[in-house]
């Protein structure tokens, strides 16, 4: 029993019907029993034989304290048995009432499944107390108690943590993650959706959009909605960058798997009404541990505490149904063979995984639809866990995708059922020499799981981008000339299209938005920090840089920290949870720099990207639309500064040549009078940010050498370290100059750079671009 959601001491056991006189003694489980998914938890199971039975008038004071809602004819009438129980009915109803208010511990799903049971088996239970005297009810009575006596003191430090921590999880997950802003834009007042039912849209998902305040759809949707839904069409769309294809796939896929239920659930109907609570509850909890656990590494830890103190329950949850679980059980693994995969969703980035289930997630809030994601970087064991609840719709990278098909996951071994393919960021997907567990995915499931009705969509922002063919290849043989109708050809073929799809081609000759301006600075290699630095100074506000390697990007990081810009990096050598919390943390703040490789160039969402930087030209035309794509989103305006060394010349040609520019790229301004100053903040920076990366790394290398000489008891010598053992004073003298350059730099970024106070925009087409804070500059001006 609990007492304000603790657990009570074990001394108090005496007072709830029964007093230990023997030996709890361990009972051995048959094997079999862990087939059943229901019973994977159990961690023990020990039953008492001696006890004595204590009279049930001391509990019935007791429990008439606690609860006085209860009839006094009931508490009359009690037998030894009734104080166990309903004071565990209070707890799972506390614990479901938390669950709805609060966001729901890892087990308070299961916790439904037993207040479901209970309902269901009301009778059988009383009829169980009623026989107390009979041996069944005493091992019961005894497997009822096993858990309380040994989870005296865990659950009360989990109960208070998961009290404590609920709350700054709901809120935290509206504020960490960067789809958020995005998604509730007017969450206060619904938006009028007339506009979307021509489309075929299903009236959950219109609820959605009303509350999401997306009143009317984007050209692709309106083109790619009739096509998918009404007609049940392939759809290969290809819009710019910002233009909401994500909805375009994720609206027909919901539609789909609402229609697979409608027609399979028409039999089972009032099994469905019986369950309708338990599902949305458990797609509450669904959407808690599988989301917010992924989107920010702290909710990460909590829900790693969360199933720990799911370990220690266990017992309560399996033990207590022991006797009357046959019906349900056999019930609950006919649902789950009627649930398979239907929709499956493809992205070459983790992140963009994480984005497209938040924003499917969104849609599909009011459908009870779940969905799961499985990515790289994250514990393999928690995806299988939330693959065995056995969610509609599935957002994946092809690497771990791959590896739990190889390993035959129930939910992944049956994908002839699957009703919705789609492939975001296709023509990078299907690259090749690149995601080599695709074309395997894909060859299963043309192949051995095809399924005839499966719908296929294709997406991107440069789906139809043509490179001109070099004239050494068009003089070989058997050459052919690519253009927009072969590109897409090969496409289909690779992906497994067969019929004839939709084909929406929405991008501009240029394939870049409308409101990006564009602009370049030609400079030598060295010269690039100081620009960048200029940039960042008189242009404040949310800037994207992006490098083509991962060094650059260190580098780059470790120089703008020295000159104290809190530059974020963000590349694939990093921690899966540093690289989402970095993301979160720049979606955040006003004025941040996003320091990224082309991990990030791909189809993220990031609200309000001022700028976006080209450090290093990219080595595709592809790229380059996808990178500048991250801002001047959804008609917004932005920014794009090429910095053009001699060695990215050749790129810059590639694209320009390819995207078919009608006029030269304008040079951006750079005001001379400030650049002395920043040569010189710049080349200080350097020295530091060379000085202190050459010690740590002799240090990493020296302690390494160390380590392995003491493991393999040799003696080290010192021509054999990293800059030679230097003398303590040589040493001392390093660590001053050291400090030395850095007071004097601390210096110089105290002094005012601009004469001018107000910061300034670069003016865009139409001037728009305003700076957060400088609302009085501007009218200055």
């Amino acid at each position: 029993a609990r007492k304000g959601g603790r657990f009570r001491s074990s001394f108090k056991l005496k007072r709830k019907g029964i007093e230990v006189v023997g030996e709890w003694k361990t009972v051995q489980i048959d094997p079999n029993l862990f087939a059943e998914e229901e019973f994977r938890d159990i961690v023990c199971l020990e039953e008492l034989t001696d006890y004595k039975l204590v009279s049930s008038s001391k509990v019935g004071k007791v429990k008439e304290k606690k609860r006085k809602s209860e009839s006094a004819s009931q508490e009359g009438n009690e037998e030894v048995e009734e104080p166990v129980i309903p004071p565990k009915k209070k707890k799972k109803n506390k614990d479901l009432r938390s669950q709805t208010d609060k966001g729901n511990t890892t087990d308070a799903a299961e916790i439904d499944v037993l207040v479901d049971k209970e309902a269901n088996c009301n009778e059988i239970i009383e009829e169980a107390n009623c026989e107390h005297h009979g041996h069944v009810t005493e091992s019961t009575s005894s497997r009822r108690d096993t858990p309380k006596k040994k989870k005296k003191k865990v659950p009360k430090n989990k109960a208070s943590q998961a009290q404590d921590t609920l709350p700054s999880v709901a809120t935290s997950k509206k504020v960490k993650n960067w789809t958020t802003e995005v998604l509730s834009a007017s969450t206060n007042q619904k938006a009028d959706v007339s506009a979307w039912k021509d489309l075929f849209v299903p009236e959950p998902v219109l609820q959605a959009l009303s509350y999401l305040g997306f009143s009317a759809p984007t050209p692709i949707q309106a083109l790619a909605l009739p096509s998918a839904i009404r007609d049940n069409m392939d759809v290969l769309g290809a819009a710019e960058t910002g233009s909401g294809k994500t909805l375009a796939f994720a609206i027909p896929m919901i539609h789909s798997v609402l229609q697979w239920q409608k027609s399979n659930n028409s039999t089972g109907r009032n099994d469905s009404v019986s369950k309708e609570s338990h599902q949305h509850h458990d797609e509450t909890r669904w959407e808690n541990e599988d989301g917010a656990e992924k989107v920010t590494h702290q909710q990460d830890e909590d829900s790693g505490d969360e199933d720990d103190a799911s370990f220690t329950t266990g017992c309560v949850k399996v033990l207590e149904n022991v006797e009357f679980e046959s019906d349900d059980e056999t019930h609950t693994v006919d649902s789950h063979k009627k649930r398979p995969l239907l929709g499956l969703v493809l992205t070459p980035t983790r992140e963009l995984a994480v984005q497209v289930k938040h924003h499917i997630d969104a849609v599909a809030k009011f459908t009870g639809i779940k969905t799961a994601i499985l990515v790289g970087g994250m514990a393999a064991q928690k995806q299988e866990r939330v693959l065995n609840r056995k969610p509609e719709i599935v957002i994946a990278t092809p690497g771990r995708l791959w590896e739990l098909v190889k390993e035959r996951h129930p939910h992944l071994s049956n994908l002839r059922q699957l009703r919705c393919l789609v492939i975001d960021e296709a023509d990078r997907m299907v690259e090749k020499g690149h995601f080599l567990e695709l074309s395997q995915l894909l060859e299963i499931l043309n192949d051995s799981q095809y399924n005839p009705r499966r719908q296929t969509f294709v997406f991107s922002a440069t789906l139809t981008l043509v490179h001109q063919t070099p004239t050494r290849v068009l003089q070989k043989k058997n050459a052919k000339k690519m253009d927009k109708k072969t590109k897409l050809e090969l496409l289909m073929e690779k992906v497994g299209i067969k019929g004839k799809p939709k084909v929406i081609d929405l991008t501009r000759k240029e394939a870049t938005v409308e409101t990006l301006t564009e602009t370049r600075i030609h400079c030598n290699t060295n010269e690039k920090d100081y620009y960048l630095y200029y940039f960042l100074l008189q242009y404040p506000g949310r800037t994207m840089v992006f490098a083509n390697s991962i060094d650059c990007v260190k580098r780059l990081s470790s120089l703008l920290t020295i000159l104290n810009c809190d530059p974020l990096p963000l590349h694939a050598n990093m921690h899966q949870k540093q690289r989402l919390k970095n993301l979160e943390r720049f979606a955040e703040r006003e004025s941040c720099v996003l320091l990224t490789t082309d991990v990030a160039a791909r189809g993220l969402d990031i609200p309000n990207v001022q700028h976006v930087i080209h450090y290093q030209v990219p080595r595709t035309s592809e790229l380059y639309v996808h990178r500048s794509g991250r801002t001047a989103r959804a008609a917004t305006e932005g920014l794009s500064l090429l910095l053009i060394g001699p060695e990215d010349l050749i790129n810059f040609r590639k694209i320009y040549k390819t995207l078919e520019k009608s006029e030269e790229l304008p040079f951006f301004p750079v005001d001379a009078k400030c650049m002395i100053s920043i040569k010189e903040r710049m080349n200080l920076a350097r020295q530091i940010e060379k000085a202190e990366f050459f010690n740590s790394r002799a240090k990493q290398h020296n302690s390494w050498l160390q380590q392995a000489a003491e493991a393999l008891e040799m003696d080290l010598d010192d021509d054999m370290l990293m800059g030679k053992k230097a003398s303590e004073q040589e040493e001392s003298q390093k660590q001053k100059m050291l400090k030395g350059m850095k007071k004097q730099l601390k210096h110089m970024l105290s002094q005012p750079l601009f004469k001018v106070v107000m910061k300034t925009k670069y003016p865009t087409q139409s001037g728009k671009l305003l700076l957060p804070q400088t609302s009085v500059g501007i009218s200055a001006v």
